[in-house]
């Protein structure tokens, strides 16, 4: 075969040809084993067409694969929660039960499960592949609902294309997005919180814990129906609803979906469905996460490889999503999960631990998302920077069109923890926020859900800490919570200014939410208090979080008006790390910032295309809550330095006041 170029265009892959080219043709193999002879990796990921429960024409179908049972029941209210032969299933082929049942032997709304028999045991079991799961309010048991409404929803918006360029994405969780101490609904966040977000000028969000998950304080994350949204929030035809609308206001809709590894749970999970330990999980050491007291999914079985492919089309054909973000994907990577590895070099990533089977599946997954949706979007959550993640899988990549560029929100934090404020190098920042593979796009963040949780600390929180109790009023000088006001539009406007690809923010942190995420547990008296969103404080003229808020807004209109800007070469003009001054250009705009705690410097001189230059974005704005010394009405000519002419380069000089950025547009030659 020819040289991938995923080798070719990085030459320190080459000793590793053979792994990278092993993967490719494994994945090349795989599919034509599971698609055979004029089908389609569409085709084959049809599974929650067949499985699960389905309404026909004369009656119903349930379908489940559990090749160790030996008997299977459905009960439910319609046999008052007891076996009987009415409702016993027939075994087919290959492990696969099927029961069918008349049009009036259940309804819509009937609760059941699978009362499911085994060699030496017998248990209740919630279908595998349920696409409706509830708890009661009174037991807090878990089951399967009948979902078939006499009128179900139809999307009005038939078509839409995601805006990627650039990918602006609000990162999300239903839950928690209203302000009263409970849990938030589809509908709710539909009306209230979706037009906040288009009109922030965001054109994406990531919408976390959608699959069913038994324990809210998972934050999603223990999955154990993965068919199923969230019943917490409301029903299916909710969530339709607010992702229709969504399209409407021209948002994409990009879901956290978890393949990573499932809840240990055995009647609400997979946790031994059949009876046996191996059915979707590993049977050996490997089957147990070692960091998240969860199952691992064994990626070499053809039915769980259908069982996740059919998920990812599920959830693209039926709820209309327009891709997904993958969690834990460095530890599906790796057999030992990446956990406790420097990734220092890149024998790290072909040391021989790497799980090829998550791999393809991976590969093969992302292939199947572009082919049911060929504007579909696909970001990895990876941290140990795996080459060719986000390389086509033609190339010898898998396939996705973005990775989190995990590395970034670490070091804001780091610098933040501890370097003294003289200490922050712009030569590092910059480096940090453009080191990254010339042939894979990224997704930049300060700081995600995993900043906010309890344990750790926003930026704001770092930056300010107790004195947001007391010094956010608009009339309350404070020098605290000028510092980190300052700081949090700066970082923030430096990381999305150096984007390649797309930029991340955690709902709420735009406009410096206080506090963390803490959902309710038995630690906390079972609080909602700190897993809800304050959006009063934004609403509140009289408080500084508007100054900040309103930043955001105006950042994000700025870098969405410039047609492909995270294409654009980043041009580094000024770096002087005793001035802590920084300074690039991005087509016609100039970024310039002044990490000074103390110094602002008079007619500063950075080296720049000649011409006029206009302030058209500045931190130190009133409006900002800044201290507004910097006279944006004011056009700064070039001057013209012989040195330098042949550079076409000339000296703009400019008023750079400490703790502060601006961007400049290039008006016009001189």
């Amino acid at each position: 075969m020819n040289t991938l170029n995923l080798i070719k265009n990085d030459p320190w892959l080459e000793p590793y040809r053979n792994s990278i080219e092993r993967r490719y043709q494994l994945t090349v193999s795989k599919e034509h084993e599971l698609t055979g002879k004029g089908k389609s990796l569409s085709d084959f990921a049809d599974g929650y067409l067949y499985f699960g429960l389905h309404k026909t024409e004369k009656g119903w179908v349930i379908r489940e694969w559990a090749p160790n049972a030996t008997q299977i029941y459905l009960i439910g209210d319609f046999s008052e929660w007891k076996e009987c032969s009415r409702y016993r299933f027939s075994k087919l082929k290959n492990g696969v039960w099927e029961l069918k049942l008349k049009e009036k032997e259940i309804k819509h709304l009937d609760l059941y499960k699978l009362s499911m028999h085994w060699e030496g045991g017998q248990g209740e079991r919630i279908p595998a592949w349920a696409t409706r799961v509830v708890q009661d309010e009174n037991t807090y048991i878990f089951s399967a609902q009948v979902w078939a409404p006499p009128t179900a929803y139809k999307f009005k918006k038939k078509k839409f294309k995601p805006n990627t360029s650039p990918l602006l994405i609000y990162e999300c969780h239903i839950g928690m997005a209203q302000e009263e101490e409970r849990i938030g609904s589809y509908t709710e966040f539909r009306e209230k919180i979706l037009p906040r977000i288009a009109n922030d000028g965001y054109n994406a969000i990531q919408i976390m814990a959608i699959q069913e998950h038994p324990y809210y304080g998972s934050f999603g994350y223990h999955v154990s129906s993965f068919f199923a949204p969230s019943s917490r929030f409301g029903t299916p035809d909710e969530l339709k609803q607010l992702i229709d609308e969504a399209h409407s206001l021209g948002i994409a809709v990009i879901m956290d979906i978890v393949h990573s590894h499932a809840v240990k749970n055995e009647v609400e999970g997979l946790g031994r469905f059949d009876g046996s330990y191996n059915q979707f999980f590993y049977g050996d050491h490997r089957r147990e996460h070692p960091a998240w007291d969860s199952l691992c999914f064994d990626y070499g079985k053809n039915e769980v490889i259908h069982f996740l492919l059919s998920n990812c089309k599920y959830w693209l054909e039926e709820f209309k999503f327009d891709g997904f973000r993958f969690d834990g994907v460095t530890s599906m990577l790796y057999y030992d999960h990446g956990l406790g590895k420097a990734f220092s070099s890149y024998n790290d990533y072909y040391d021989g631990g790497q799980d090829e089977n998550a791999i393809v599946y991976l590969t093969l997954a992302n292939k199947l998302i572009h082919e049911v949706n060929p504007s579909a979007i696909t970001i990895a959550e990876e941290m140990s920077g795996m080459p060719g993640l986000a390389a086509t899988i033609e190339d010898g990549g898998m396939g996705f069109d973005y990775r989190m560029a995990m590395g970034i929100p670490d070091f804001w934090i780091k610098m933040i923890k501890e370097k003294k404020d003289e200490e922050w190098n712009p030569s590092g920042i910059f480096w940090e926020l453009t080191n990254r593979r010339s042939d894979e796009k990224t997704i930049s963040y300060a700081e995600s859900h995993d900043q906010a949780l309890v344990g750790d600390k926003t930026i704001i929180f770092r930056l300010i800490d107790e004195q947001m109790y007391w010094h956010m009023m608009k009339n309350d000088n404070n020098m605290a919570v000028d510092r980190g006001m300052s700081l949090h539009k700066m970082i923030r406007l430096v990381t999305l200014s150096t984007i390649n690809g797309g930029y991340l923010n955690f709902m709420g942190n735009e406009f410096g939410h206080p506090e963390w995420i803490d959902f309710p547990r038995e630690g906390n008296g079972w609080s909602y208090k700190y897993a809800r969103r304050q959006w009063s404080l934004v609403d509140n003229d009289n408080l500084k979080y508007k100054y900040l808020g309103d930043f955001d807004k105006a950042m994000i209109m700025l870098i969405k008006s410039i047609k492909h800007f995270e294409l654009s070469p980043i041009i580094k003009l000024w770096d002087n790390g005793g001035d802590q001054i920084l300074a690039f250009m991005r087509k016609d705009l100039l970024f310039v910032f002044n990490f000074h705690p103390f110094k602002s410097f008079t007619d500063y001189g950075i080296l720049a295309p000649k011409g006029c230059y206009k302030t058209i974005l500045n931190t130190d704005s009133k409006q900002f809550g800044g201290y507004g010394l910097i006279d944006e009405s004011i056009e700064h000519l070039t001057s013209l330095d012989p040195l330098y002419k042949k550079e076409k380069k000339e000296w703009l000089k400019l008023y750079l006041p400490a703790r502060s950025a601006q961007v400049l547009r290039l008006e016009k030659k001189k």
